[in-house]
């Protein structure tokens, strides 16, 4: 496999992304109502032009929102937007365009470059992320030090348990789960490596909120009630905010947590925190089955297990659990 980062995107037989800038990069890279609103008026339509196009896919400010100054970086911003597109289920140079508010021959040059890096590829109805990115994103997981650390005892969690194995990290207000070993029961969860989700939602994004405030908590469990508000629960577990802060003050005390099937139906998880040299919260591991194999008597029973992998990972980035304070007795 070649991990190289390509030098270049085009060849002679194909457009270089540097020759795709336009004459007027601050309204081509507003978001598509606003620039079109600026080409509005300062000219009319002309003869036979297609008319604009809505936007189908939100995209990240911080790809489009650039100043004068940023300008000299508009090109690698489309090109990074464009790949958020992709990734968010857009398919086609139209709706490329349309997310971006660029023109039609300005957004075929700037795809065009993409599949010729294989950072796109074009297939049947479209385009799809190319294998550039499978590669890079093999190598991302590989330099990040706490996969490498964590794997064995992730694989080890599997082994005695036989259930599906998640570790993640805290991205915001998310989880973002960065390692994941299915269970061998026949069970499939819809989480992957990659996959976002609250974390209040979820047992392990409660796990790396142990150490927060009451308040903090409640913060983050009105951004995961905002973020789930158009989910569909059938039975909804979800709790109110009291029972959640009554849950929380309880697993802060017992450095566990529990998903009681608030995040998908009929899965439960335990949880527990993974901490660094620091003793600060870096991450956190889950052991998930469905109900039938995951009772509470036997969730009460997986708490140690759980916490015992969690801790051997935390000693392996440097963290050492206090010592209880010894009395000196006197003579």
């Amino acid at each position: 496999m070649n991990k190289a980062m390509p030098t270049h995107a085009a060849s002679a037989s194909g457009p270089d992304l540097s020759s795709t800038a336009e004459h007027t990069p601050s309204a081509a890279l507003q978001p598509a109502s606003a620039a079109k609103a600026s080409r509005a008026g300062a000219q009319t339509p002309r003869a036979g032009a297609q008319p604009p196009v809505a936007d189908e896919i939100a995209l990240p400010s911080t790809l489009l929102d650039i100043t004068p100054q940023q300008a000299g970086t508009q090109t690698l911003l489309r090109g990074l937007a464009i790949l958020e597109a992709a990734a968010a289920g857009v398919r086609d140079l139209r709706t490329f365009g349309a997310a971006l508010g660029t023109t039609r021959s300005t957004t075929h040059r700037l795809v065009s470059s993409l599949v010729q890096a294989r950072y796109l590829r074009q297939v049947q109805g479209g385009y799809l992320l190319g294998p550039k990115l499978i590669e890079l994103g093999t190598i991302a997981l590989e330099q990040m030090p706490l996969t490498a650390v964590a794997r064995r005892h992730l694989e080890s969690l599997a082994e005695q348990t036989l259930d599906t194995i998640h570790l993640g990290v805290r991205d915001g207000d998310d989880v973002l789960y960065i390692d994941k070993i299915p269970g061998t029961r026949g069970l499939e969860m819809r989480s992957r490596v990659g996959h976002r989700m609250p974390l209040a939602s979820t047992g392990i994004g409660k796990a790396m909120m142990l150490d927060l405030t009451p308040d903090a908590w409640q913060s983050l469990f009105e951004a995961s009630r905002r973020a789930l508000a158009g989910v569909s629960f059938k039975p909804d577990n979800r709790p109110d905010a009291q029972t959640f802060m009554q849950r929380m003050t309880s697993y802060a005390a017992g450095g566990y947590t529990f998903d009681l099937e608030e995040n998908e139906a009929s899965i439960r998880c335990v949880a527990a925190p993974v901490r660094d040299a620091s003793g600060a919260v870096v991450a956190a591991l889950s052991v998930a089955s469905t109900i039938p194999y995951m009772s509470l008597e036997r969730m009460d029973e997986l708490i140690p297990v759980v916490q015992r992998e969690a801790r051997a990972i935390s000693e392996e980035l440097g963290w050492r659990a206090p010592q209880p304070a010894t009395r000196r007795i006197k003579r």
